[in-house]
């Protein structure tokens, strides 16, 4: 049976109006609909271009209801970018965890179970866009730093992930994860 343990950093929210930039919380609650307050919370989202077989606006499972980045991808990111450090606020992420390397690799349909039995789906890689891009170009003011991002982020932008059991979600959580189930 594969499981690895990974400890949680950081917990984010991003409850700003027209931001996707997150901001730390000690805790976050977690609802089948996702984290309240959060922009990307619903069990219902309109497509977007990411899921070209609907026509935009048509309502979808909302599969990206929290994402997730690891201290990891983020130093990776950082390294190919030449810049001392990348956040998580940065890249919208909901949760940062550190000891799993692998995060952005983790298979669709993978467990992450956290010690009050909170359970997310890992719905898949959070492809890399150029929102992040422009914020990081914006922290460090170096111009064109923004067209960087993307092909410094791929393959180490994270997961995306879909809530399967409500609970409590807090920074220093150990988390479970759990891939068996899917050999």
């Amino acid at each position: 049976m594969t499981e690895q343990m990974i400890t949680v950093q950081q917990v984010l929210i991003a409850d700003t109006p027209k931001s996707f930039i997150t901001r730390e919380l000690p805790s976050i609650a977690v609802e089948l609909a996702g984290i309240p307050g959060d922009r990307h919370y619903g069990l219902l989202r309109p497509a977007d271009s990411r899921q070209k077989i609907y026509k935009k606006g048509t309502l979808i499972a909302n599969r990206r209801q929290i994402s997730m980045v690891s201290y990891e991808d983020c130093e990776q990111i950082a390294l190919r970018m030449k810049l001392p450090e990348v956040r998580p606020e940065w890249l919208g992420a909901n949760l940062m965890i550190r000891g799993f390397d692998q995060l952005t690799h983790l298979p669709a349909g993978a467990r992450l179970i956290f010690p009050d039995g909170t359970g997310l789906i890992c719905e898949g890689e959070n492809l890399p866009c150029i929102f992040p891009g422009k914020v990081i170009e914006e922290v460090y003011d170096i111009p064109k730093l923004r067209s960087k991002f993307v092909p410094a982020a791929r393959k180490s932008r994270g997961i995306v992930c879909s809530v399967e059991r409500e609970g409590t979600i807090y920074q220093g959580d150990t988390v479970q994860i759990i891939t068996a189930h899917l050999s």
